[in-house]
C-alpha cells in the first residue's frame, strides 16, 4: 500500500469495471452512462421543471375541482329545480359535463401558476448560480406580480409580496431540519 494513501486516477473510459463485467461489456456500460447523463441533464433543465410543474398543477387543480364538485350537487331541493325536465341519464350527462368544465378550468389555473413559478424559480436559480431561500422569494414576488398585473400596479405589488411570503413559508417548511 503506497504511503501517503492517494486516490487512484484513471483515464476517462478506463475506470475499473464493476464485478462480473468484462472488457467486452465496457462499450455497453459507457453507452448506458451516456444516456443516464442525458436523462439527468434533461430532468434538471428549466424547461423540464416548468413542464412538470404545469402538468402537476393541472392534475392537482382538476382533482381539487372534482372533490369540490361532489359537494355542489348535495342540495336535493336545488337538484330538483335545475334538472326537472331531464331523465336520469340526461341529468348525469349534464352533471359530468359541468364537472369536466370545472376540472379543466381549475386545472388550467393551477397549471399556469405552477409552471410560471417553477420557470421563474429555475431562471433565478440559474442566473444566481445558488440554491438558497432567495430564489423562491424572488420567483414568488415576480409570479405574484405577473398574476395580478391586470388589476393595477398596487395589486401587482401586493400580489407579489403575498406570493413571495407564501413561497418563503413553504420553502422554510420544506428546508427545515428534521429531528432524527
Amino acid at each position: 500500500m503506497p504511503w501517503p494513501p492517494v486516490t487512484p486516477v484513471f483515464a476517462a473510459g478506463q475506470e475499473p469495471l464493476p464485478p462480473g463485467m468484462t472488457e467486452a461489456d465496457r462499450a455497453q456500460l459507457n453507452e448506458g452512462r451516456k444516456y443516464e447523463n442525458y436523462m439527468k441533464n434533461g430532468a434538471e433543465s428549466c424547461v423540464a421543471k416548468t413542464v412538470l410543474a404545469g402538468v402537476g398543477g393541472l392534475a392537482i387543480g382538476a382533482f381539487f375541482s372534482l372533490m369540490s364538485a361532489s359537494f355542489a350537487y348535495e342540495d336535493p331541493l336545488l337538484r330538483q329545480q335545475t334538472h326537472s325536465n331531464l331523465n336520469t341519464t340526461q341529468k348525469a350527462r349534464e352533471i359530468f359535463k359541468d364537472m369536466g368544465k370545472g376540472m379543466w378550468k381549475s386545472g388550467k389555473g393551477f397549471g399556469k401558476v405552477g409552471a410560471l413559478f417553477a420557470g421563474l424559480e429555475c431562471a433565478v436559480e440559474s442566473y444566481r448560480a445558488k440554491n438558497d431561500m432567495v430564489n423562491p422569494v424572488v420567483a414568488g414576488f415576480f409570479a405574484g406580480g405577473i398574476l395580478a398585473r391586470n388589476s393595477g400596479p398596487k395589486a401587482a405589488l401586493g400580489g407579489g409580496a403575498a406570493f413571495a411570503a407564501f413561497s418563503a413559508a413553504i420553502d422554510l417548511f420544506l428546508r427545515r431540519e428534521t429531528s432524527e
